[in-house]
């Protein structure tokens, strides 16, 4: 694992990830054999939240370009829009039109098939979904129980997207946000606060496309 290694006067050590580096604050005199200790103790921890900050860069849309949809990387290439052995075909013309197209077309698929399976497993009875442009809440749910998702919800890893389902699901039995609520999503997702505070990392996909 490569990494920036500091030295400083505390007694302790620590290590950061910004921006996909991770930098490890030591004491001056700790061996690098304790280093690589504590590093690989805590491996799972740095190598996940390198992912997310990767993942959480605004992407471009040209060709050879690496774009993260639906839990996956994807690299862009000129043709017909679709998906395809880890390929994102769009067109030359019109490229952002499609594009947003063919997001709203497997967003659908995708929030559907998670949506009814967390319904069937945990008995909740919802009347549709509605895909929609959206740029300020990543879903909703109205008294009648029909769920919206943004299309830019194709942006989140798998972890967010069960996330956003099981709670616009608790909304066709809660419509706020009560103590009951929480406690309702909390019995499906008990990390469900860490998995929220991960959704602020994506608000560039609100204005994305």
């Amino acid at each position: 694992m490569e990494y920036t290694l500091v030295r400083t006067n505390k007694k302790t050590i620590s290590v950061t990830v910004k921006d996909g580096q991770v930098v490890v604050r030591a004491p001056m005199r700790l061996s690098e054999e304790k280093i690589a200790a504590f590093l690989s103790k805590h491996r799972r921890w740095i190598s996940r939240r390198i992912a997310e900050q990767r993942a959480a860069v605004k992407p471009e849309f040209t060709d050879g370009s690496v774009v993260f949809l639906f839990g996956n990387n994807f690299t862009v290439a000129t043709g017909r829009a679709g998906i395809k052995d880890g390929t994102l075909f769009l067109p030359q013309e019109n490229r952002e039109e499609a594009l947003i197209s063919l997001l709203k077309r497997l967003t659908r698929e995708r929030m559907t098939h998670l949506t009814d399976e967390i319904a069937k497993k945990h008995g909740f009875r919802f009347s549709g979904i509605t895909i929609t442009s959206a740029r300020t809440r990543w879903g909703s749910c109205n008294a009648r129980g029909r769920i919206s998702y943004t299309f830019r919800t194709a942006f989140l890893p798998d972890a967010l997207a069960v996330y956003l389902a099981v709670h616009e699901l608790c909304h066709t039995r809660h419509l706020d946000h009560s103590a009951a609520f929480w406690r309702d999503v909390e019995k499906l997702l008990p990390d469900y606060s860490l998995r929220r505070k991960a959704l602020k990392q994506y608000l560039w996909a609100m204005k994305c496309l």
